[in-house]
């Protein structure tokens, strides 16, 4: 995989090609041109080299009446560092053999392959998925597991970073996992630029879940339950428990687990720990603080427990994901 961090040579920028394709996902593929496609003055170079690659002839029809041609050549594709597949026509489509032997082709020779929506259906008619964790829309997620057995669908993630291959759920997952992969090749100021241009938040993490099931609660308290997460936000470093965030909700704390739960779709004290996990990301990223003072800054006290907690939620130790994605270089050798 391609790492560029310099401002470098247009040569030298990573090629990134979106597979185009008759029935052709609108938005998906705006993500993708959006993301990866774009000039970026407002960061003072440009970060990659895209291009849109189509594989089978005919006219290409998008969603929304369009008809699309791709200036892309086939050449592209060859030497592509990362190939997008943003969806597919449909769950029950054939998958092209030229798409299919392309993708193997790429998939040799190291290039990235990431996937949006049902694109993960691309994938697997290639035969690269076998033995792997993928994640897809939740309305797939029953019917391409059934289908391809060999693969570990993981329904709830939003995104799944396996290396070589990232799969992510329904389209605004998507965006994150196109994010994340600027976070990845670029670092974590960069990927928060094109976020901001976005006018989106920017990070979430793939094993945030895709929806939540339980519908939102109409009565009154919603509100307080805001006020009382925006307030636990701007106080992460104190040692909060249910009985003290459902005091700043104004309810008993019966009340409050039931009703944040029916709102969130996970228990309180998850979500702290989501939220303290996700506060010391920024700081690993954007600051060169020991990591016990972003264990106490973010309420975990030691660094043990944040590195517990990361594991738990990242599946990576503080040290991986601040080497990961630190714009300040080598990370503390304080835990490993």
């Amino acid at each position: 995989m391609t790492k560029s961090r310099s401002a470098g040579s247009t040569e030298n920028r990573p090629r990134v090609v979106a597979l185009i394709y008759d029935g052709l996902c609108t938005f998906e593929y705006g993500i993708v041109a959006e993301v990866f496609g774009l000039s970026r003055p407002e960061i003072g170079r440009d970060l990659y080299r895209f291009s849109s690659v189509a594989l089978e002839d005919g006219p290409i029809r998008a969603a929304g009446g369009l008809v699309v041609a791709a200036t892309g050549a086939h050449q592209d594709l060859e030497t592509a560092d990362t190939v997008v597949i943003p969806g597919w026509r449909g769950k029950d489509e054939a998958v092209p053999d030229r798409i299919c032997e392309a993708l193997r082709a790429a998939h040799r020779r190291g290039a990235r392959l990431v996937t949006i929506c049902s694109g993960v259906y691309v994938l697997a008619a290639a035969g690269l998925l076998a033995n792997r964790r993928v994640t897809t829309h939740w309305r797939y997620s029953d019917d391409f597991q059934a289908k391809y057995p060999e693969v570990t669908v993981q329904a709830n993630k939003l995104y799944v970073d396996e290396g070589s291959i990232i799969t992510s759920a329904g389209s605004s997952a998507g965006i994150d996992a196109c994010l994340h992969i600027v976070r990845s090749d670029h670092g974590a100021t960069i990927a928060n630029s094109v976020a901001r241009r976005l006018v989106m938040h920017a990070h979430r993490q793939g094993d945030q879940t895709q929806f939540i099931e339980q519908p939102l609660p109409r009565s009154g308290g919603t509100h307080r339950l805001s006020r009382m997460m925006d307030d636990i936000r701007a106080t992460l470093a104190e040692p909060h428990r249910i009985s003290s965030m459902a005091q700043l909700a104004g309810m008993s704390a019966r009340t409050f687990q039931r009703r944040f739960q029916a709102l969130t779709g996970i228990p309180a004290m998850q979500w702290l720990i989501r939220e303290r996990v996700s506060r010391a990301c920024v700081l690993l990223e954007t600051t060169d603080l020991p990591f016990d003072s972003i264990s106490h800054e973010t309420g975990f006290g030691n660094a043990e427990t944040m590195r517990y907690h990361f594991r738990q939620v990242l599946s990576v130790s503080p040290v991986e994901y601040r080497k990961r994605f630190s714009a300040h270089g080598q990370p503390s050798p304080q835990i490993a």
